[in-house]
């Protein structure tokens, strides 16, 4: 497996560990629907968070929430739709990103909540 791939599954797992910790149930990693990729789906009380992760090993090319650019957003919420369909859910949905980085030897974790709205 490639470097960044490595780097990105981590950067999941830690997600995934930090939103268990702040109370959220993790219903799916890695939901894929055609060319869309959802990394995780969780769940706090009535509201399903769709998460994207970012990681990266530094910040000298910017913070890694701002890699998100509108496809992915786009694609993002054809997968969502298609995933709530699929479970017959009727919930609040929110698009977080927790957006993971190196400093100074350790990994920060920032999680912006409702980080960006559908269009």
């Amino acid at each position: 497996m490639a470097r960044h791939n490595e780097l990105g599954k981590l950067g999941e797992e830690m997600a995934a560990d930090f939103l268990k910790k702040q109370g959220y149930s993790i219903l799916q990693t890695n939901f894929t629907y055609q060319k869309a990729e959802i990394d995780i789906i969780a769940r706090l009380g009535d509201v399903l968070a769709i998460v994207e992760v970012k990681t990266r090993s530094s910040t000298e090319f910017g913070l890694p929430q701002e890699f998100v650019k509108p496809k992915k957003i786009r694609l993002l919420v054809k997968a969502v739709n298609e995933y709530i369909e699929q479970n017959s859910l009727d919930v609040e949905t929110r698009f977080d990103i927790i957006s993971i980085y190196k400093e100074n030897g350790q990994y920060e974790i920032e999680h912006l909540q409702d980080a960006f709205f559908h269009f």
